[in-house]
């Protein structure tokens, strides 16, 4: 039974082993820990459902810390409730090769869920959870057997509501109605720069009663009652709920509370000390865990245990009235494919007039999706401009949570991070569409998903000046060059019909990394691949299309997507004049690259330097496969508007100039 006196002995064991990992790394942020070290024990000791001998326990509530550099709180709780998280790893805090880094990162931690610390981004991803419960729950469930039924929770802060993408992503969440999404906000009212009346005196509640949301209030965020009922009463309604909790960042210290000193730097021995002498706890030793405290801590771990065993019990009653349905769900969960998912992919015939590559990929992805029920996803409301509707399916809305398409809106960063939650909760292969020129707008959720090591699927068309029209404020030109440079995203940018189906085989595959797949606007011919390598060349990343003439080649040509049609005219023109040509499709540098030296060598002859390669992108990085001696035909400028063909002859992207290019080498 928790008295006052040992109720506030666990929050205070909490705040002060937060706050002695700030100040053993002598780096970090005290303030968030301190202050909410009460919202914490709450949720985690009186609602949170969770297994610390199985983190990964599929029907468990996810608990965000959004704000991620308060990363201590974290640590702390998981180190008390049981997961393998031993206090060593506490005093390694922001050290190499520790467990605890200075922001959250998935995969790392036991216990962590998303990887936090660009603001916003853990909010969004609570969103993308709570509609991957609400889908697996309205596909899955039965009326005698709810094994999807979880709640989603975030601790947030002032920085996260300031950013951009949690409006986008909250505006979306009151629209769907996820009732099964808490969050609670830290309302200490200090920045960085200092009081939040320097930049933000917006009225928050009123603004996310706008949005759809449940707006509750605690007046005492140390008062475990008064949040207790706040989410008490935010489980009854059906719409997401914001806890406005008021705070007091750096609880305790002495000078330091409620001021930005608090928030990013250790306060100090002194401070600390004092912080300790007014909370009435021990200035020693540091990291001072009562025995009492453990214990309570520890059960609370092992009720989540047993939560988690009477579960299993449950899926396994449901399998034997539902085999079916509990099989599939399993091997969703696991990740696993269905038997010969890939066995009758699509093939397109030889057709010099061709297709756009995004018609094509909306062909692959609809069959697919009947095969595939975990593949979910959507677009930024360009669905179709992307070709990314689910055919065989509906719309995910309120009232129809069986949909598995997903209408962003205009929101793409919110969408990026969004389906990022999504991929974490597991059970699905996300995928998400825009144009490519917007990756600017949702590049700090692609970036995650590669750090994370997040398997989702985006979908970027109009990929270069062959848009035409729109002009060069929709013509990507360096975004390529700038995708590519973002760690473990495998970026694709088919040539024809078939390589589509290849990027798709590929990125339905991939688990430990996101892929990109770059598509166009225009038509493109389809190779005929009795004359041409197969397209499966495309899952090593590059590979010879063609050798044109006879011997040896005395020229590389190679280029990605629609240019790679170009450097086939251009090198059949060279090889009727006597000249022989190798010509390469390169799809992906990325998969290109961890290939063994001897494929590469095979594809890039190591003797034959005369190299030209094309891109309607920057030249930035094609450096590495033309070598020194070679040639790149590339944007030196933005596009402008006008027709494709027009664009393509003004920038050079001809059959001519890449033959002109070329002989110019030889």
């Amino acid at each position: 039974m928790e008295t006052p006196t040992f109720l506030q002995k666990c929050i205070n064991t909490i705040r002060f082993l937060s706050a002695d990992g700030v100040q053993q790394a002598n780096s970090g942020h005290p303030g968030l820990p301190m202050g909410t070290a009460a919202i914490a024990y709450t949720v985690w000791t009186r609602h949170l459902a969770f297994d610390p001998q199985n983190p990964e326990w599929p029907n468990r509530d996810r608990f965000i810390l959004s704000g991620g550099h308060g990363s201590m709180l974290l640590y702390s709780l998981l180190h008390l409730t049981g997961y393998a998280l031993p206090l060593d790893e506490l005093k390694k805090f922001r050290q190499w090769g520790s467990l605890t880094p200075g922001h959250p990162e998935y995969g790392l931690t036991p216990g962590v869920e998303t990887t936090t610390g660009p603001l916003g981004q853990g909010f969004a991803n609570g969103i993308g959870m709570a509609i991957a419960e609400a889908s697996l729950a309205a596909h899955y469930n039965k009326p005698e057997y709810k094994v999807i039924d979880h709640y989603t929770y975030a601790l947030v802060t002032d920085g996260d509501l300031m950013e951009g993408v949690a409006s986008e992503a909250a505006s979306l969440a009151g629209h769907l109605r996820l009732g099964k999404l808490i969050y609670l906000y830290d309302d200490n009212r200090i920045s960085i720069d200092g009081s939040t009346d320097l930049a933000f005196t917006e009225d928050r509640a009123a603004r996310f009663s706008a949005y759809g949301w449940q707006v509750l209030h605690v007046a005492d965020g140390n008062d475990v009652e008064e949040i207790d009922r706040a989410i008490i009463e935010a489980k009854k309604d059906a719409r997401p709920s914001l806890i406005i909790c008021r705070t007091h960042i750096g609880y305790g210290l002495p000078t330091r509370q409620d001021t930005s000193k608090a928030h990013g730097e250790p306060p100090g021995d002194e401070e600390l000390d004092g912080a300790k002498k007014n909370l009435g706890w021990p200035v020693e030793p540091r990291f001072y865990i009562p025995e009492d405290v453990l214990a309570f801590f520890r059960q609370v771990g092992e009720q989540g245990t047993k939560k988690a065993a009477e579960w299993s019990a449950l899926f396994e009653r449901y399998g034997q009235q539902y085999p079916a349905e509990a099989a599939e769900l399993d091997r969703r969960l696991k990740g696993a494919l269905p038997k010969d998912w890939d066995k009758n992919m699509p093939f397109f015939e030889a057709d010099p007039k061709g297709m756009a590559t995004r018609v094509a990929s909306g062909k692959v992805l609809n069959h697919l999706a009947p095969l595939l029920p975990e593949l979910v996803g959507g677009s930024a409301d360009l669905t179709p401009s992307n070709n990314t509707f689910i055919t065989s399916s509906t719309a995910f809305q309120a009232n129809n949570p069986q949909g598995r398409y997903f209408h962003f809106g205009v929101r793409e960063h919110a969408m990026g991070a969004i389906t990022n939650g999504i991929a974490y909760h597991k059970g699905f292969i996300p995928y998400a569409a825009t144009f490519l020129v917007f990756t600017d707008y949702m590049r700090p959720a692609i970036r995650l998903s590669a750090l994370s090591h997040l398997a989702p699927i985006w979908i970027m068309t109009h990929d270069s000046i062959g848009l035409g029209e729109d002009g060069p404020t929709h013509q990507p030109v360096e975004h390529l060059a700038s995708l590519r440079a973002i760690p473990n995203l495998v970026v694709l940018r088919p040539a024809d019909a078939n390589e589509v189906v290849e990027s798709w085989r590929v990125a339905v595959q991939r688990r430990n990394g996101p892929t990109l797949i770059a598509l166009t606007r225009q038509a493109l011919p389809i190779f005929d691949r009795s004359i041409t390598a197969p397209a499966s060349g495309l899952q090593k990343g590059a590979y010879t299309l063609t050798d044109l003439g006879s011997g040896k080649p005395s020229i590389i040509l190679m280029a990605s997507g629609s240019e790679v049609a170009l450097i086939y005219e251009a090198g059949k023109r060279l090889s009727s004049e006597g000249v022989s040509v190798r010509v390469v499709s390169f799809p992906s540098w990325e998969l290109f690259a961890t290939q063994e030296k001897s494929y590469q060598e095979s594809v890039l002859l190591p003797e034959v330097r005369r190299r030209l390669a094309v891109e309607t992108g920057v030249a930035q990085g094609w450096e590495r496969w033309v070598g020194d001696h070679g040639k790149i035909i590339a944007m030196q400028s933005y596009g402008a508007s006008a027709p494709y063909q027009t664009l393509f002859e003004k920038f050079g992207f001809t059959v001519e100039n890449v033959y002109q290019q070329a002989k110019s080498l030889l």
